[in-house]
């Protein structure tokens, strides 16, 4: 291969196909960055979802240990108040009509 076929007669028709190609080769390497991309983005995006999962069970862990009876009790007694020894009473009202 010399190169004749670049610079004959009919050379018009083959730098058309040449720079076709070339075309054709930078849609591809475009198309594969996109890609790559892409794939980056949805690993950083599963790493998110991960993290939120894992901060929202130990908050909800968190709530569930302050909503304990034990833990209310301990901190109201620290303010003083303590729960009542006698069980509460039903007061029933009747309406005359």
């Amino acid at each position: 291969m010399k190169g004749r076929f670049l610079v004959s007669d009919d050379a018009l028709k083959n730098w058309r196909f040449i720079i076709f190609l070339s075309f054709l080769a930078l849609i591809m390497i475009a198309s594969s960055h996109s890609a790559d991309k892409k794939v980056h983005q949805i690993a950083q995006l599963n790493n998110n979802v991960k993290e939120l999962k894992s901060e929202y069970v130990d908050i909800r862990m968190k709530l569930m240990q302050t909503k304990m009876e034990s833990k209310i009790i301990a901190g109201l007694e620290r303010r003083g108040l303590k729960p009542s020894e006698t069980p509460p009473q039903k007061i029933i009202i009747n309406t005359k009509k």
